[in-house]
């Protein structure tokens, strides 16, 4: 382990692998050293996990009705957290229901981020007429509320998760451009990218080698801290039934099912409410530590 440290900790790297492991050990150091971050991983960790390990968790089946244990309360025997109005256990459907939020926010990351920086890069490149359409184009994106535009486009496209997602990678690339449009505008023109142009380099060489690495630190910041409105846009989505459809356990879903309850047998929305609130804080308090160590301009404090 000494000798690990040694070789992470030395001034003076031999080879490009020891430098870019150097630096990622640094920025770890960094990031632990922030309490609340250290939260935000574990929270978003631990959802990874349930996800992973669902089947494993879960003591029963997040489906299958049972309705001579309709409602239960918290603490019940063999319920911990209650059942709903089907009699089917809250903790299972919890459980799975995080494998739903964790398909949907990765298949968002997979779209948005990706046709955002793709979209800004191009456009603070080029500058010009193709700046100015690029940018109209995302300000009229940007003009409608994300949920407002989301609800529009899954009325359209019709209820279900695959359309659920597309509504809300359709609704989240906006901020993504102008985020890699703005990191693009400040570097296009350094000594660096002169110079690479002048050894014959092409656009998209450019575009692809060298400029998007400098905007993906900005923009994985800002995916980490988007990920909470992505996963509330679902849950409103579900509960307002044009998302993910029954008896599938998301978690906006369940809500919903569970309003009716809410003075009486409040475990029932309340539990998949705290479910959603403990994932989106871990996910705000991550992508706010990710910020402090990615953010060249806080590196030194």
């Amino acid at each position: 382990m000494t000798t690990l440290n040694t070789w992470l900790m030395d001034p003076n790297p031999k080879s490009r692998l020891q430098s870019r492991a150097a630096q990622t050990w640094l920025t770890w150091l960094r990031f632990r050293r922030n309490p609340l971050a250290m939260i935000g991983l574990i929270i978003s960790l631990a959802l990874i996990f349930m996800s992973i390990f669902a089947p494993l968790l879960a003591p029963y089946d997040p489906i299958t009705q049972s309705l001579a244990d309709r409602l239960q309360p918290p603490l019940t025997p063999g319920h911990w957290m209650g059942t709903d109005d089907f009699g089917r256990d809250i903790w299972s459907r919890i459980l799975f229901g995080s494998r739903i939020t964790l398909y949907i926010v990765l298949l968002v990351i997979l779209t948005a981020p990706i046709v955002g920086l793709i979209i800004g890069t191009v456009a603070g490149y080029f500058g010009g007429w193709v700046d100015a359409v690029l940018m109209r184009i995302t300000d009229i994106f940007l003009a409608f509320p994300k949920l407002i535009l989301a609800l529009a486009l899954v009325a359209v496209l019709g209820p279900g998760m695959v359309n659920a997602v597309l509504a809300i990678a359709l609704t989240s690339w906006p901020p993504y451009a102008r985020v890699a449009r703005a990191e693009t505008l400040t570097v296009r023109n350094s000594d660096y990218i002169a110079a690479t142009r002048l050894q014959g380099a092409s656009a998209t060489r450019l575009i692809w080698g060298h400029i998007m690495p400098m905007c993906l630190p900005s923009v994985i910041i800002r995916v980490t801290l988007d990920m909470a409105g992505v996963i509330l846009t679902a849950a409103g989505l579900g509960f307002l039934g044009l998302g993910v459809q029954p008896p599938l356990p998301e978690w906006g879903l369940m809500i919903s099912a569970g309003r009716k309850f809410l003075f009486e047998q409040w475990w029932v929305a309340t539990m998949p409410g705290l479910a959603i609130f403990i994932v989106s804080l871990g996910f705000n308090l991550l992508g706010d530590g990710l910020r402090d160590v990615l953010d060249p301009r806080s590196a030194g404090k």
